[in-house]
Order: structure tokens, then C-alpha cells, then sequence
């Protein structure tokens, strides 16, 4: 049996997994704006390749992960798509 939970299995065959897994994540120093653009590209186009990007995504948006490119989006984008989601809700009542 796997020590894995069975819920986050697809983490295992993500695109993002090895060394190119840092421009999914800022530095730990100043990034210029530019830089981040750029680092967010080339994380977005990792994403785009992936075989588990909505599960990815649905993980991020279900913790309400606040940093980094999870499913193809940045944290801004997910917080878009959350409140989005969260306005839906309290429309539909």
C-alpha cells in the first residue's frame, strides 16, 4: 500500500515535477516584474503540457493555495476564480 494519499496521487505524474519545478515559485530575492512575467510563462507552458493541470487546479482552489502556478494559473487568477465562484454561490441562494 502506498504511504501517498490516494487523493493527491495525481502529484506524481504532474509536468511540473523536477528541476523546472522553480518558475513555479518567486525567488527568495527581489524579482522584477519582468522576471516574474517571464518565470510565469515558462511555468504556464509547463501546465500546458500537463496530463493532471485540472487536478492540479481544482487541489489549489480547494486549499486555496496563495502562491505560486498551480493548474496553469497565478495566484491572482485563482483568487479571480474563487471569488468568481464564491459570488455564484451567493447569487444561486
Amino acid at each position: 500500500m502506498s504511504a501517498q494519499r490516494v487523493e493527491h496521487a495525481w502529484q506524481t505524474r504532474a509536468a511540473c515535477r523536477g528541476p523546472q519545478a522553480v518558475v513555479f515559485y518567486p525567488p527568495s530575492t527581489f524579482e522584477r516584474k519582468e522576471e516574474r512575467r517571464r518565470r510565469e510563462a515558462k511555468a504556464k507552458d509547463i501546465c500546458a503540457t500537463c496530463p493532471v493541470r485540472r487536478d492540479c487546479l481544482d487541489y489549489a482552489l480547494m486549499i486555496r493555495e496563495p502562491h505560486g502556478i498551480w493548474g496553469g494559473l497565478n495566484e491572482a487568477e485563482r483568487r479571480e476564480l474563487i471569488e468568481a465562484r464564491d459570488d455564484a454561490v451567493v447569487a444561486a441562494r
